[in-house]
């Protein structure tokens, strides 16, 4: 089992400590949120409160996720850091390209691209991009991105984006990851057509095991069950030693995890405070593994 450590909303001078602690401590990956920015009012309910109200305010700190992993990986050695997850829908491919393969090269392939449409269409339109038809838009986007990082002189005719040859140097000496976010069936069927993994938010334990076994149906039917697949988890009622060994037995494979709240501690807590809770946190737990059932 490994475990992610979570930093959503944590203060920005905070994130850089933070990394080196928990790669000190054993934690695989540092799992980086992504907002772009607060609207005042939303057109649309979000997708992970029973209320589709936002759980976070206008001042709450956030930072772009590629620049902090940059910002991370610079500081440490084997931790590795994914999006968890980036709202493709209103940005540009190449440009993300450009920065993914900045990052992945930069790091040493310790860089996993977790990617979404994004809920909030202000975020697209102010953006300038519609918001009509977005689902097929990532899914050119994710073969755009996909197709750059690769390396070599390539060029993309589709229905959105359309380019002749061109060619990004250096590309990643390994491929990057895909990770894909989202709960929806067409979330799920992308994930299992086309992603390294899949990664959700919020979600009680019974929810999750239909979710895995939907995830094991559809990648059968694209003839995908035979390879590696990450399953990156937010449980909400499953925790401690037992719920961590219930959710490696049901098939997650990364745990996400922020152990300071476990103890009381909140967002915007001292730094001090939070490392010593990611040292108690990994004495209990990833010094000695947990191993799903065989």
């Amino acid at each position: 089992m490994k475990f992610t450590l979570g930093v959503a909303l944590s203060p920005l001078d905070q994130l850089t400590e933070l990394a080196k602690t928990a790669e000190e401590c054993g934690f695989t990956s540092i799992g980086l949120p992504d907002s772009l920015f607060y609207m005042k009012s939303q057109s649309a309910d979000y997708p992970y409160t029973p209320d589709g109200s936002r759980f976070w305010g206008p001042e709450t700190p956030w930072v772009d996720p590629l620049i902090a992993a940059a910002s991370m990986s610079a500081v440490t050695t084997n931790l590795r850091f994914y999006t968890n997850v980036l709202k493709l829908g209103s940005r540009n491919p190449l440009l993300l390209a450009r920065q993914v393969g900045s990052i992945a090269n930069m790091s040493g392939n310790r860089f996993g691209f977790g990617v979404g449409i994004g809920w909030a269409p202000e975020e697209f339109e102010w953006c300038g991009v519609p918001y009509a038809k977005r689902g097929a838009r990532v899914d050119e986007m994710i073969e755009v991105i996909k197709l750059v990082l690769d390396g070599g002189m390539v060029e993309y005719h589709g229905e959105f984006f359309d380019f002749d040859p061109l060619q990004m140097s250096p590309a990643p000496t390994e491929r990057v990851p895909f990770y894909i976010g989202g709960h929806t069936g067409p979330a799920l069927r992308r994930a299992a057509r086309v992603g390294d993994g899949w990664t959700s938010a919020m979600m009680k334990f019974d929810e999750l095991t239909g979710t895995i076994a939907t995830l094991r149906t559809l990648r059968a039917e694209y003839g995908r069950d035979t390879e590696p697949f990450e399953i990156q988890a937010v449980c909400i009622d499953r925790h401690g030693r037992s719920g961590y060994q219930d959710l490696a037995d049901a098939g997650v494979t990364d745990i996400i995890v922020v152990p300071w709240l476990f103890d009381g501690i909140g967002f915007d807590g001292e730094l001090a405070a939070k490392q010593d809770s990611l040292r108690r946190f990994a004495e209990k737990y990833i010094a000695d593994p947990i191993v799903a059932a065989s």
